[in-house]
């Protein structure tokens, strides 16, 4: 432990003198990790398209390369896909990263490359680390495991060569760990990526409740079943009495404020701390670096070049994107980035706002096809979680998940939201609990309050109180469990809600 923990401290120490050239030089930073990324894929199919080597500056860049979605980048994909290298970035590419699209059924495959491996999703881990052990100096994660709630990876059938995989972010990074990494973690490795996640499930909760687990990483909503599983099979009041030393969650992929209150109960001592991260399938993009924060600094040295379109044009035929130097505060951008993994002005689907420029901090405010605005109400993800938490706060209830989508306005019949909700304890009193939520949504949100003004545009939410594990069966039966899954929050249309209604009626 006393070796281990010199090496990190060292570690540490070199890592941090990194991180402040890019807090004080964010723009002169930016400008190298684009240039190096121009120069390393000048000679792939796509860099002679768009002619990388006379590119010289982010206005020439922005003004050649389109911004691309995945359904434009998709033809390259599936290139590599099939085999095909040098495509997208010089190295070869043998993993990809599946995402579960959450707002539409369809898989999204994104290449990730050695660079992105090392110099992205690892280091990324490695200084979340660094810095919880800069914040917490008495710490004793290093005494015992830390725990990953992952995913699962497969054979990518389209190739050949039958040389190359996809699966679940977390699956990929499990799976190219270096080998004493395997040494700090639990389950083991082949528990980590089992395919079906009810049999993970047990199997997860029957090795872990006999490690002394001081840390976990992953998404909060398979958490939360996993340490009740733990919980249940031991007979234990709570996971403490299972993992005395657990001190740190770090959690990502959704908004962790609803769950807050949930955890507090499943882990109930005040020295718990909670970081929060933001990685994804294409990249490792922002992670907390302060106590109790809920802004995450954007680290701008993991082979990722930034730009930023006002969330307001982002469905532009040609949206304009800001550099990093031209953003203003409290603003809604969607995110473009450019990668090592070769994605180039890709729209990741996420909005965030900055909180902070010196140095640049963002909060995560939603995604850029997850929202309501049928109305002209124009509601986001943070708008709803916000609400949501205020009304459980008030309400003293516990919120398990959620989802919402429009009620169109019909002959007679003014519009409105719907709302179904799980609970893992419900508010005594369901109107209450209705007004609370509509109230804390006209006050983040002034289109919302506006169109609700007399009952203008918008009646009052309409809310449906579901039983506990329906969530669980809806992302069953859309095969959608475990790993990186999420429940969408939010959608334009009915999709989700109908099939929830259909569900929740049969």
């Amino acid at each position: 432990m006393g070796l281990f923990n010199s090496i990190v401290s060292w570690a540490m120490k070199y890592r941090f003198s990194q991180m402040e050239r890019f807090m004080y030089n964010p723009h002169e930073v930016q400008a190298d990790v684009l240039e190096q990324l121009l120069l390393s894929a000048r000679h792939t199919a796509f860099g002679k398209q768009y002619d990388f080597k006379t590119i010289e500056n982010y206005k020439t860049y922005s003004e050649r390369v389109p911004v691309h979605s995945y359904e434009k980048f998709y033809p390259y994909i599936e290139r590599l896909m099939r085999g095909e290298q040098n495509i997208l970035w010089p190295s070869e590419v043998k993993w990809f990263s599946k995402s579960s699209g959450t707002t539409n059924a369809r898989s999204k495959f994104i290449p990730v490359t050695t660079e992105a491996l090392e110099n992205c999703h690892f280091k990324g881990g490695k200084d979340l680390l660094s810095i919880y052990i800069n914040n917490h100096p008495d710490t004793k994660i290093f005494d015992g495991k830390g725990l990953g709630v992952g995913g699962s990876h497969q054979l990518n059938e389209l190739d050949p060569t039958a040389t190359s995989y996809y699966g679940d972010v977390s699956a990929v990074i499990m799976q190219n760990l270096p080998v004493w990494a395997e040494f700090i973690r639990t389950p083991s490795l082949q528990t980590a990526l089992m395919n079906n996640w009810e049999e993970k499930l047990e199997k997860m909760a029957e090795e872990t409740a006999k490690v002394n687990v001081t840390q976990i990483a992953g998404v909060p909503t398979w958490t939360i079943l996993l340490i009740q599983r733990i919980v249940e099979l031991s007979g234990k009041k709570n996971i403490l009495e299972v993992w005395p030393s657990l001190e740190v969650f770090f959690h990502g992929a959704v908004a962790f404020g609803p769950y807050r209150t949930l955890f507090k109960s499943l882990i109930p001592s005040d020295r718990m701390n909670y970081y929060e991260t933001y990685n994804a399938s294409e990249g490792f993009f922002g992670l907390q670096d302060q106590k109790n924060s809920e802004e995450l600094l954007l680290m701008l040295d993991y082979g990722i070049y930034y730009e930023f379109i006002p969330a307001e044009h982002v469905d532009d035929e040609n949206p304009k994107a800001k550099s990093l130097d031209e953003v203003e505060l409290g603003k809604n951008y969607a995110m473009l980035i450019t990668t090592n993994a070769g994605l180039w002005r890709y729209n990741i689907g996420d909005t965030v706002k900055f909180t902070s420029k010196n140095p640049y901090r963002i909060k995560i405010s939603g995604r850029t096809k997850h929202f309501i605005n049928a109305f002209g109400e124009e509601l986001i993800v943070e708008n709803a979680e916000h609400a949501i938490a205020k009304a459980c706060e008030a309400t003293n209830s516990i919120i398990s998940n959620f989802t919402a989508g429009p009620v169109y306005l019909q002959e007679g019949k003014k519009g409105g939201h719907e709302w179904i909700i799980e609970f893992t304890r419900k508010p005594d009193d369901a109107s209450r609990f209705t007004e609370l939520l509509d109230k804390a949504l006209r006050s983040v949100n002034s289109d919302y309050d506006a169109k609700r003004v007399g009952d203008l545009a918008l009646i009052a939410p309409q809310i449906h109180i579901v039983e506990e594990g329906t969530f669980y069966q809806w992302m069953k039966s859309r095969g959608k469990l475990g790993g990186q899954n999420k429940v969408p929050r939010l959608s334009n249309t009915r999709e989700y809600i109908d099939e929830l209604l259909k569900q929740i009626r049969n």
